[in-house]
């Protein structure tokens, strides 16, 4: 049981009840790993144990990511019982976590691996949720255009007023005038490609949506946020999809 130090503060009785529960049905350890070289030393060192994070999506994250630099992570399904308010769960929430301790923990205990995918960053970074760079807040976008086929050349401004090139396997993105208000990209449950949405910014602009196998995103600098923690500034970054890349506990159905 990889307990999230942000956990017991947050809700220590719902740490409580699932390590109640746990504990009722099988051995466990309980492990609050301080820093992420502890994390990466607990996890290395598990044996046959199956990790078990009790905490936020940011937990969860982590110890993705730090399975996956391990080169674990397809063959060792990841428990969960989330433990946070609001957006802090919201990931766990929509992947079918169950959000009360208790049916989370027996999840744990008799429920299956469901496959998962993510995308990977060149940097070897782990997204389970969404990646946003946000732009300049300029009206409200209305409607939506989905381009399937061949993208055309085109140059977007970013956060800062930075020409931001924006590529869907190698294709330039094509199809807005002036400086995006969003630029973001998921990988959604069951599905194998990348889906891009670049909002423009003023009225009455339709949204641009397009799926791609990986998205480069480059400028002179440009920060963004993975999973909702900031990242960058970097000069390009490309997310490419790997679906059912991990699994997940959930109840029985």
């Amino acid at each position: 049981m990889l307990l999230d130090p942000a956990a017991r503060e947050a809700d220590g009785e719902a740490v409580r009840i699932a390590r109640d529960v746990l504990t009722g049905g099988t051995d466990v350890k309980v492990v609050v790993p301080e820093s992420a070289a502890e994390l990466e030393r607990v996890l290395s060192h598990r044996g046959k144990r199956r990790p078990v994070v009790v905490g936020s999506d940011l937990a969860l994250q982590r110890v993705v990511q730090a399975l996956h630099q391990q080169g674990e992570l397809a063959n060792c399904p990841v428990g969960l019982v989330p433990v946070g308010q609001g957006r802090e769960v919201a990931l766990a929430r929509s992947l079918g976590v169950p959000v009360q301790p208790v049916a989370a923990a027996r999840a744990v205990l008799t429920g299956t691996p469901r496959s998962f995918g993510l995308l990977l960053d060149d940097g070897d970074g782990v997204v389970l949720g969404e990646v946003r760079i946000p732009g300049r807040r300029q009206g409200h976008p209305s409607g939506w255009r989905s381009l399937w086929a061949k993208l055309i050349a085109a140059e977007q401004v970013g956060p800062h007023g930075e020409r931001l090139r924006v590529e869907a396997d190698g294709r330039q993105l094509g199809g807005v005038e002036g400086p995006p208000r969003l630029v973001a990209l998921r990988l959604p449950a069951g599905s194998t490609a990348v889906e891009l949405v670049v909002r423009p910014a003023g009225p009455g602009r339709a949204l641009l949506r397009v799926r791609a196998s990986s998205v480069t995103v480059a400028g002179r600098t440009f920060g963004y946020e993975a999973d909702g923690c900031p990242a960058g500034p970097v000069p390009a970054r490309t997310w490419t999809a790997h679906p059912s890349a991990w699994g997940l506990l959930l109840p029985v159905t």
